[in-house]
Formats: structure tokens, C-alpha cells, sequence
């Protein structure tokens, strides 16, 4: 059986020219997937596992949090933690004009503009995690330390169960 071929992404050549640890996993996928049909495909803990959501405060700044795949944004947590009134995901349909990525492929790592990331704290508890490649079909692992350095991030509580009361979010 021939071997894939690794296509780097930006969030890979990123963490290439910053020196910093990743490995790469590629599974089989041709479309959008959520968190946790990513995470049994890759055989990594869905506690592990985090999704990249993109939202907008208030005064029309983007703003990016990285939180659990089986988990939901609590959006009055988040605006807290970036200091807005209000925040609100983007329609799916401005993620690529916005980040760079496609629904599905979304990294914290490697998008057209820097924009402020806020991590869950709950990624703190694991010694390697799991975020998006930069495409469909691929996973990064690394350590959470490294991932908070590489995307200029803080932490802060704010995710949700699904059933929370905030609304679910996919991105």
C-alpha cells in the first residue's frame, strides 16, 4: 500500500520555521467531520481532543478559542475572557475570508492575520493534545505549553457542557 503524502499546511510550516514539536496525524476524510468523529478516526482521547472556533465581539474584532471537541463555547466566558460585552461565532460562510481555513480544517496556528486566542484551561490537564492541521484529514499533537507559546494565547474557563444552555457550535 503506497504511503500518503504529508501535505504541510500553515499551521505546520509555522511550527517548522518556529523550531517548536508537533507530530502529524492523517486520517481518511474528504469533508467536514466534527471534533468527535475526528477524534475516533485518529484513535485520540475526545478529552484530548480540541476544536478551533472563531468569534466576533462586540467592536467587530475576531477572536479565536480552543476548546474541547465534546464541549460547546459558553460565548459569556469567552467575552469575559477577551475583555468584549458580547461575543458571537461567525457564520460558517466568513471562516475561510477570516482565517484562512475551510469548516473543518480550522487551526489556531497559521491563519492570515494574528487575532487573539483564548485556550480553555482544561488543556492544561493533558501532557499532549490534539488541535486541527490546517485541513480536513489532518490532526496535530503537541504539548499544550507549546501550543499556548506558538499561538500567543491565555487560558481561561471557557467552555460548556453541549447541553450548558450556550448554543452549540461547530466550526
Amino acid at each position: 500500500m503506497a504511503k500518503v503524502k504529508e501535505i504541510k499546511t500553515n499551521a505546520m510550516r509555522f511550527l517548522d520555521k518556529n523550531k517548536i514539536p508537533y507530530e502529524v496525524i492523517q486520517y481518511e476524510c474528504d469533508t467536514f467531520s466534527d471534533g468527535l468523529t475526528v477524534a475516533q478516526k485518529t484513535g485520540v482521547d475526545p478529552e484530548r481532543s480540541f476544536k478551533t472556533l472563531v468569534s466576533r465581539g462586540k467592536s467587530g474584532e475576531y477572536y479565536v478559542f480552543v476548546i474541547p471537541v465534546a464541549m460547546a463555547l459558553d460565548l459569556k466566558a469567552a467575552a469575559r475572557a477577551v475583555g468584549e460585552k458580547s461575543v458571537e461565532m461567525i457564520h460558517v460562510r466568513d471562516i475561510q475570508a477570516v482565517t484562512g481555513y475551510i469548516r473543518g480544517g480550522c487551526s489556531p496556528l497559521g491563519m492570515k492575520k494574528s487575532y487573539k486566542t483564548v485556550m480553555d484551561v482544561r488543556l492544561t490537564d493533558f501532557k499532549q493534545i490534539a488541535v486541527s492541521g490546517g485541513r480536513i484529514g489532518s490532526t496535530l499533537l503537541m504539548a499544550p505549553g507549546d501550543l499556548l507559546k506558538a499561538a500567543r494565547a491565555s487560558t481561561a474557563p471557557v467552555a460548556v457542557a453541549e447541553d450548558g444552555g450556550s448554543e452549540e457550535n461547530h466550526q
